[in-house]
Protein backbone atom coordinates (compact mmCIF):
# COMPACT_ATOMS: atom_id res chain seq x y z
CA UNK A 1 0.00 0.00 0.00
CA UNK A 2 1.33 3.43 -0.92
CA UNK A 3 0.42 6.97 0.06
CA UNK A 4 0.23 10.30 -1.71
CA UNK A 5 -0.09 13.48 0.33
CA UNK A 6 -0.42 17.24 0.05
CA UNK A 7 -0.22 20.09 2.57
CA UNK A 8 -1.55 23.64 2.76
CA UNK A 9 -1.12 26.15 5.58
CA UNK A 10 -2.07 29.82 5.81
CA UNK A 11 -2.11 32.41 8.58
CA UNK A 12 -5.74 33.22 7.85
CA UNK A 13 -7.25 36.67 7.46
CA UNK A 14 -6.94 38.02 11.00
CA UNK A 15 -3.80 36.59 12.62
CA UNK A 16 -0.41 38.30 12.30
CA UNK A 17 1.58 35.05 12.30
CA UNK A 18 0.94 31.38 11.64
CA UNK A 19 1.23 29.34 14.85
CA UNK A 20 0.31 26.07 13.13
CA UNK A 21 3.02 23.55 12.29
CA UNK A 22 2.74 20.56 9.98
CA UNK A 23 4.79 17.62 8.72
CA UNK A 24 5.49 16.84 5.95
CA UNK A 25 5.80 20.43 4.80
CA UNK A 26 5.56 19.58 1.10
CA UNK A 27 3.60 17.18 -1.09
CA UNK A 28 4.97 13.74 -1.81
CA UNK A 29 4.35 10.03 -2.13
CA UNK A 30 5.76 6.80 -0.76
CA UNK A 31 5.01 3.41 0.72
CA UNK A 32 5.66 4.34 4.34
CA UNK A 33 6.23 4.15 7.15
CA UNK A 34 5.21 7.79 7.21
CA UNK A 35 4.43 10.06 10.16
CA UNK A 36 2.06 12.96 9.46
CA UNK A 37 1.23 15.56 12.08
CA UNK A 38 -0.60 18.86 12.57
CA UNK A 39 -0.01 21.01 15.66
CA UNK A 40 -1.86 24.23 16.50
CA UNK A 41 0.13 26.34 18.96
CA UNK A 42 -1.16 28.68 21.63
CA UNK A 43 0.59 31.35 23.68
CA UNK A 44 1.52 35.00 23.49
CA UNK A 45 3.83 36.49 20.86
CA UNK A 46 5.65 33.63 19.13
CA UNK A 47 5.17 31.16 22.01
CA UNK A 48 2.48 29.19 20.20
CA UNK A 49 4.65 28.98 17.11
CA UNK A 50 7.53 27.68 19.24
CA UNK A 51 5.36 25.06 20.94
CA UNK A 52 3.85 23.72 17.73
CA UNK A 53 7.25 23.62 16.04
CA UNK A 54 8.77 21.66 18.91
CA UNK A 55 5.81 19.28 18.93
CA UNK A 56 6.14 18.49 15.24
CA UNK A 57 9.91 18.06 15.42
CA UNK A 58 9.74 15.75 18.42
CA UNK A 59 6.87 13.59 17.20
CA UNK A 60 8.54 13.06 13.84
CA UNK A 61 12.05 12.29 15.08
CA UNK A 62 11.17 10.19 18.14
CA UNK A 63 11.76 6.48 17.63
CA UNK A 64 8.93 5.16 19.76
CA UNK A 65 5.21 4.44 19.65
CA UNK A 66 2.53 7.07 19.01
CA UNK A 67 1.89 7.85 22.66
CA UNK A 68 5.63 8.06 23.34
CA UNK A 69 6.06 10.54 20.49
CA UNK A 70 3.54 12.89 22.10
CA UNK A 71 5.01 12.40 25.57
CA UNK A 72 8.45 13.35 24.24
CA UNK A 73 6.97 16.45 22.60
CA UNK A 74 5.29 17.39 25.88
CA UNK A 75 8.55 17.14 27.81
CA UNK A 76 10.49 19.07 25.17
CA UNK A 77 8.02 21.98 25.32
CA UNK A 78 8.14 22.06 29.11
CA UNK A 79 11.94 22.02 29.05
CA UNK A 80 12.06 24.88 26.55
CA UNK A 81 9.67 26.93 28.68
CA UNK A 82 11.92 26.33 31.70
CA UNK A 83 14.96 27.42 29.70
CA UNK A 84 13.14 30.48 28.32
CA UNK A 85 10.76 31.82 31.01
CA UNK A 86 9.22 34.30 28.57
CA UNK A 87 7.60 31.30 26.86
CA UNK A 88 5.97 29.96 30.05
CA UNK A 89 2.41 28.77 29.45
CA UNK A 90 2.88 27.91 25.79
CA UNK A 91 1.19 24.77 24.53
CA UNK A 92 -0.19 23.13 21.43
CA UNK A 93 -2.63 20.63 20.04
CA UNK A 94 -1.16 17.54 18.37
CA UNK A 95 -2.90 15.20 15.96
CA UNK A 96 -0.72 12.69 14.17
CA UNK A 97 -0.82 9.40 12.35
CA UNK A 98 1.77 6.73 11.61
CA UNK A 99 1.02 5.20 8.23
CA UNK A 100 2.65 1.84 7.64
CA UNK A 101 3.21 -0.19 4.45
CA UNK A 102 0.43 -2.50 5.67
CA UNK A 103 -3.23 -1.61 6.06
CA UNK A 104 -3.25 -0.13 9.58
CA UNK A 105 -2.77 3.52 10.58
CA UNK A 106 -2.16 4.44 14.21
CA UNK A 107 -3.40 7.84 15.37
CA UNK A 108 -2.50 9.97 18.38
CA UNK A 109 -4.53 12.99 19.41
CA UNK A 110 -4.55 15.78 22.00
CA UNK A 111 -6.62 18.95 21.64
CA UNK A 112 -9.05 20.13 18.98
CA UNK A 113 -7.20 19.65 15.72
CA UNK A 114 -9.02 16.86 13.91
CA UNK A 115 -8.55 13.74 11.81
CA UNK A 116 -11.21 12.69 9.31
CA UNK A 117 -11.58 9.70 7.00
CA UNK A 118 -13.36 9.92 3.65
CA UNK A 119 -14.28 6.44 2.44
CA UNK A 120 -16.73 5.53 -0.31
CA UNK A 121 -18.27 8.99 -0.30
CA UNK A 122 -18.84 9.01 3.48
CA UNK A 123 -16.93 11.39 5.75
CA UNK A 124 -16.24 10.33 9.35
CA UNK A 125 -14.55 12.33 12.10
CA UNK A 126 -12.02 10.04 13.75
CA UNK A 127 -10.96 12.22 16.68
CA UNK A 128 -12.84 13.64 19.64
CA UNK A 129 -12.39 17.35 20.39
CA UNK A 130 -10.83 17.94 23.81
CA UNK A 131 -12.79 21.11 24.47
CA UNK A 132 -15.11 22.35 27.18
CA UNK A 133 -17.99 22.79 24.75
CA UNK A 134 -17.63 19.20 23.54
CA UNK A 135 -17.90 18.04 27.14
CA UNK A 136 -21.04 20.17 27.48
CA UNK A 137 -22.38 18.62 24.27
CA UNK A 138 -21.72 15.06 25.45
CA UNK A 139 -23.42 15.84 28.75
CA UNK A 140 -26.47 17.23 26.94
CA UNK A 141 -25.97 20.73 28.34
CA UNK A 142 -25.84 22.38 24.90
CA UNK A 143 -27.07 21.52 21.40
CA UNK A 144 -24.73 21.03 18.41
CA UNK A 145 -25.95 24.27 16.84
CA UNK A 146 -24.85 26.19 19.97
CA UNK A 147 -21.16 25.30 19.64
CA UNK A 148 -20.23 27.84 16.95
CA UNK A 149 -21.37 30.80 19.06
CA UNK A 150 -20.57 29.55 22.55
CA UNK A 151 -18.20 31.94 24.41
CA UNK A 152 -16.04 29.03 25.59
CA UNK A 153 -15.88 27.23 22.23
CA UNK A 154 -12.07 27.56 22.03
CA UNK A 155 -11.31 26.45 25.58
CA UNK A 156 -9.25 23.25 25.52
CA UNK A 157 -9.47 20.58 28.20
CA UNK A 158 -6.23 18.94 27.03
CA UNK A 159 -3.09 20.31 25.39
CA UNK A 160 0.55 19.37 24.96
CA UNK A 161 3.19 21.30 26.91
CA UNK A 162 1.17 22.57 29.86
CA UNK A 163 1.68 19.78 32.39
CA UNK A 164 4.24 17.02 33.04
CA UNK A 165 1.49 14.48 32.36
CA UNK A 166 -0.40 14.38 29.09
CA UNK A 167 -3.29 12.08 28.21
CA UNK A 168 -3.17 10.93 24.60
CA UNK A 169 -6.02 9.37 22.64
CA UNK A 170 -4.48 6.47 20.67
CA UNK A 171 -6.43 4.36 18.19
CA UNK A 172 -5.97 2.34 15.02
CA UNK A 173 -7.79 2.49 11.73
CA UNK A 174 -7.63 -0.24 9.10
CA UNK A 175 -7.21 1.45 5.73
CA UNK A 176 -8.46 0.59 2.27
CA UNK A 177 -7.27 1.71 -1.17
CA UNK A 178 -9.24 4.80 -2.11
CA UNK A 179 -9.38 6.17 1.43
CA UNK A 180 -8.63 9.86 1.91
CA UNK A 181 -7.37 11.04 5.33
CA UNK A 182 -7.57 14.65 6.46
CA UNK A 183 -5.74 16.10 9.46
CA UNK A 184 -6.50 19.77 10.04
CA UNK A 185 -6.22 22.53 12.61
CA UNK A 186 -9.40 24.03 14.03
CA UNK A 187 -8.89 26.95 11.66
CA UNK A 188 -10.60 24.65 9.18
CA UNK A 189 -13.24 22.93 11.34
CA UNK A 190 -14.25 26.06 13.28
CA UNK A 191 -14.88 28.04 10.09
CA UNK A 192 -16.65 25.50 7.87
CA UNK A 193 -18.94 22.62 8.76
CA UNK A 194 -18.47 18.94 7.96
CA UNK A 195 -20.66 19.24 4.87
CA UNK A 196 -18.34 21.87 3.40
CA UNK A 197 -15.27 19.83 4.42
CA UNK A 198 -16.80 16.83 2.67
CA UNK A 199 -17.37 18.83 -0.51
CA UNK A 200 -13.79 20.12 -0.51
CA UNK A 201 -12.38 16.63 -0.02
CA UNK A 202 -14.20 15.43 -3.12
CA UNK A 203 -11.65 17.35 -5.23
CA UNK A 204 -9.76 15.20 -7.73
CA UNK A 205 -6.32 15.44 -6.15
CA UNK A 206 -5.01 15.85 -2.61
CA UNK A 207 -3.33 19.11 -3.66
CA UNK A 208 -6.62 20.53 -4.91
CA UNK A 209 -8.40 19.38 -1.75
CA UNK A 210 -6.06 21.06 0.75
CA UNK A 211 -6.13 24.41 -1.01
CA UNK A 212 -9.90 24.22 -1.43
CA UNK A 213 -10.17 23.77 2.35
CA UNK A 214 -7.94 26.80 2.97
CA UNK A 215 -9.94 28.87 0.50
CA UNK A 216 -13.25 27.90 2.08
CA UNK A 217 -12.01 28.63 5.61
CA UNK A 218 -10.67 32.04 4.62
CA UNK A 219 -13.80 32.90 2.66
CA UNK A 220 -15.84 32.08 5.77
CA UNK A 221 -13.81 34.61 7.75
CA UNK A 222 -10.35 33.12 8.28
CA UNK A 223 -10.44 33.92 11.99
CA UNK A 224 -7.59 31.52 12.78
CA UNK A 225 -4.56 29.96 11.17
CA UNK A 226 -5.61 27.32 8.64
CA UNK A 227 -3.76 24.07 8.04
CA UNK A 228 -4.87 20.98 6.10
CA UNK A 229 -2.96 17.78 5.35
CA UNK A 230 -4.55 15.20 3.06
CA UNK A 231 -3.25 11.69 2.50
CA UNK A 232 -4.61 9.43 -0.24
CA UNK A 233 -4.31 5.68 0.21
CA UNK A 234 -3.37 3.94 -3.03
Amino acid sequence: MSYQWAVATHKGRLRAINQDAVYPETAGSGEGPLVVVVADGMGGHAAGEVASGIAVNETVKSDTDIEGRVVMANLAILNEATRRPELAGMGTTVTLAELNPGRVATFGHVGDSRAYLLRGGTLRQLTEDHTLVNEYLQAGRIAPEDIATHPQRSMLTRAVGLSPDVEVDVFEERLQPGDRILICSDGVSSMIDDSSIHEALRATTAEEAVWELVERANTAGGHDNVTALVVDVK
